[in-house]
């Protein structure tokens, strides 16, 4: 194996991408330890975004396992997410990297690029079992670079008691036209449409891509009649009062709060909103994203990947692999996504999530119909595609530019 051996091109242009490659995933933030020191005999390290779990946590006890499994001892760093992928760039430029690193799956192609990972063929990891659309957020130049360890999308939540007042049959919703349709009764009622994130930030593009995909459009060409077809229904939602103008401002967390008041009928958000929905005592439903015309719009893929990065010492690879192996084995994947909130990459596994939770069935619908951002060889082009289109959606949804011409200059400054 000669993977120690590339260079790695770590360039400004692979800091500024990971800079906007960040998606807003179901992990809360929390204060990850920065110590870079590599392993000694019989320890390997294993970077991860999930802060949030100490060490008493069944994601730490899982990880200890595979260690114990493998033979080695863990040390374990919980980062932030935004964190980590500059983490990882520093640490493989100073030759120091994890051996085993869990990173969010837009930075993945970024980080391949930058020649800081090991391809899954390299390293013998069996991603036979993984769904495809999943697979493909960490795939680059032809090449799979790790193995996803569970996934997110975004979804519709519904509020069953307004729609009920307002005579909506959750049924009758099944493309663009019955849901704006639906929204317009939620409002004659007294109560309001929809809340999301528009923010201009990569969550306002991560909540936008289902509605850009569900018209047809291609990332490539952000100002095709597709495209604006998209961003014309956000915006006859802001003009009609069926969506509030704080969606300009709003994080997925304040979107939610928004939908947790009881006022809504719908919420676009994810998977980690499902214990605030119990919390918040909200009679809710969940339907999967209507594409323009029926059926399920593809929404982008949350959720991480386990990676090898590339190491001097080749001889670290074997234990890297079993540690890999174990975290994302079909054993553990059940446990470990419960865990994280999220749906399994195997339909075995998520056919055993289902038969234990009913609830996560309109999820699996919704994963199964996800797609990566980095998908299509965009790699690192994703993120100055995403933050034009953040730009177009701020710029259509404030009324500083039609949608048409904001989309329009979205893709010269692409190109």
């Amino acid at each position: 194996m000669n993977s120690f051996s590339r260079q790695r091109r770590l360039t400004a242009t692979a800091l500024t991408a990971l800079a906007v490659a960040v998606t807003a995933t179901a992990c809360s933030s929390g204060s990850g330890s920065s110590d870079t020191k590599g392993a000694g005999a019989g320890t390997y390290t294993i970077w991860d975004p999930y802060p949030q779990f100490g060490k008493s946590s069944a994601w730490v006890d899982l990880l200890d396992q595979c260690g114990t499994k493998a033979g080695v001892k863990v040390k374990r760093t919980g980062f932030d997410t935004s964190d980590l992928g500059n983490k990882a760039l520093l640490a493989a430029q100073q030759g120091n990297s994890p051996d085993v690193l869990v990173v969010d799956n837009p930075v993945v192609s970024t980080l391949a690029e930058a020649g800081v990972l090991t391809t899954a063929d390299e390293n013998k990891l069996d991603t036979s079992k993984m769904d495809p659309n999943l697979l493909a957020a960490g795939q680059s130049g032809g090449k799979t670079y790790g193995t996803p360890i569970g996934a997110n999308t975004l979804a519709l939540y519904y509020n069953k008691k307004v729609l009920k007042e307002a005579g909506v049959d959750i049924a009758s919703v099944k493309d663009w036209k019955s849901l704006t349709e639906a929204m317009a009764k939620v409002k004659k009622a007294g109560k309001k449409g929809i809340t999301f994130s528009a923010i201009g930030t990569e969550e306002g593009s991560f909540q936008f891509l289902p509605w850009f995909w569900g018209a047809g459009a291609k990332l490539t060409e952000l100002d095709s009649s597709q495209a604006v077809s998209a961003l014309s229904l956000w915006k006859d939602w802001l003009k009609n009062g069926y969506a509030p103008n704080s969606v300009l401002n709003n994080t997925q967390t304040t979107s939610w709060q928004e939908f947790a008041s009881g006022d809504y009928a719908f919420s676009e958000n994810g998977t980690w909103q499902l214990a605030g929905a119990k919390k918040a005592g909200l009679d809710y439903g969940v339907l999967p994203i209507p594409g323009a015309n029926g059926g399920n719009a593809a929404a982008p893929v949350g959720g991480e990947f386990v990676t090898i990065p590339v190491h001097k010492d080749t001889g670290r690879y074997a234990t890297a692999q079993k540690l890999a192996t174990c975290l994302t084995s079909t054993d553990n994947l059940y446990n470990t996504d419960t865990t994280l909130s999220y749906v399994a990459p195997t339909g075995e596994v998520q056919a055993k999530q289902v038969a234990a939770n009913a609830e996560l069935k309109p999820w699996v619908d919704a994963v199964k119909a996800a797609k990566g951002r980095t998908s299509d060889e965009l790699g690192t082009k994703y993120p100055r595609i995403s933050e034009q289109m953040w730009k177009a959606v701020q710029s259509a949804l404030s009324g500083s530019k039609a949608p048409k011409d904001a989309l329009s200059a979205a893709q010269s400054a692409v190109k």
